[in-house]
């Protein structure tokens, strides 16, 4: 009898383990590319390249993830071959995975890198929606993207941004909305940046997934889901989520919440004009939310197809 109620207590303890034990899903899906030291592909950033967007990010990250009572442990593995992100949460260590092996494809910039940390960082402090309907420490796939270029992008950018190396490409269409969204020539310059760091990581994800057709700022995915989404958008519904974030005119300082997604953000109940999260993975509504329109009604610029050129395994894989 004691034996039974013993391995009773025991099953009751495991089942309810929290998750913050765990990693999230990698920023790309899972995908067995790996681009080691000194491989032929490796042509994305430098490791010194690579550790200055590491010391923003701690720089910035590192006090607020004390304040929370927390430990920000940034994990540099650049030896790592692995083309991937990932964030973990073990007791109070708030945790980053940033390997190599991402860092040296070659659509990969600081800028790119940058929105590959702050990705990741919004896993753990990017607000609601959560995975699992809010009874998860991670913020999902879809409100990671969309806080890391509303939020962090824009404070490590702001923070001596200039020294890194920016996407390139056709950036029209993104300065004709970030000059609608933002009054100040820094806040719509940072706004372009964030768009096209954007499009810097989702040209990888179309790599990666063996894709044809280019994502473009100007053919947001016509989608609409039906429920909320927590895992990966595609890869044009990523771009119209980075490009969202980026032209939110909410200011840095106004901070998301852990239960409200429309804290902090932008929406049509809080009086904003755009930069709302997109339809093909945000299912507002029954989150307390007033519906938003699908991304496509947004008027969008148009712009030309940028022609350049992102998966790993279960843990909480960033990108």
């Amino acid at each position: 009898m004691k034996r039974s109620i013993l391995v009773s207590v025991i099953v009751a303890a495991l089942s309810v383990v929290p998750r913050a034990a765990e990693l999230c899903d990698g920023f790309v899906p899972e995908n067995n590319m790996k681009i080691p030291v000194g491989s032929f592909e490796a042509k994305g950033i430098t490791q010194a390249q690579f550790n200055q967007v590491m010391d923003r990010v701690e720089k910035i990250y590192g006090p607020e993830i004390k304040a929370r009572g927390g430990r920000l442990v940034l994990k540099r593995l650049w030896d790592n071959a692995t083309v991937n992100a990932s964030a973990q949460r073990s007791g109070k260590d708030y945790i980053l995975n940033m390997y190599g092996g991402l860092a040296r494809h070659e659509s990969i910039t600081q800028d790119g890198m940058a929105l590959v940390v702050c990705h990741e960082m919004g896993h753990h402090i990017g607000g609601a929606p959560k995975y699992g309907g809010g009874n998860d420490w991670a913020s999902n796939e879809g409100q990671s993207d969309y806080f890391a270029n509303m939020k962090c992008l824009r404070r490590m950018f702001a923070d001596e941004g200039a020294a890194f190396t920016g996407p390139k490409g056709d950036d029209a269409g993104p300065r004709a909305a970030c000059e609608a969204s933002f009054p100040s020539a820094t806040d719509r310059a940072m706004c372009v940046r964030g768009s096209m760091a954007g499009m810097s990581v989702t040209t990888l994800f179309r790599i990666l997934r063996n894709e044809t057709v280019l994502p473009r700022f100007d053919t947001p995915d016509p989608a609409v889901v039906t429920r909320m989404s927590d895992s990966h958008p595609g890869t044009q519904c990523r771009l119209d989520t980075y490009y969202a974030g980026s032209v939110c005119g909410r200011a840095v300082g106004d901070q998301v919440s852990e239960t409200n997604p429309a804290t902090g953000t932008c929406t049509i109940a809080g009086g904003q004009a755009s930069g709302y999260r997109p339809r093909c993975w945000y299912k507002p509504g029954a989150d307390g939310v007033a519906p938003t329109p699908p991304v496509a009604s947004q008027a969008l610029p148009k712009t030309p197809a940028l022609v350049s050129s992102l998966q790993n395994p279960e843990l909480w894989l960033g990108l």
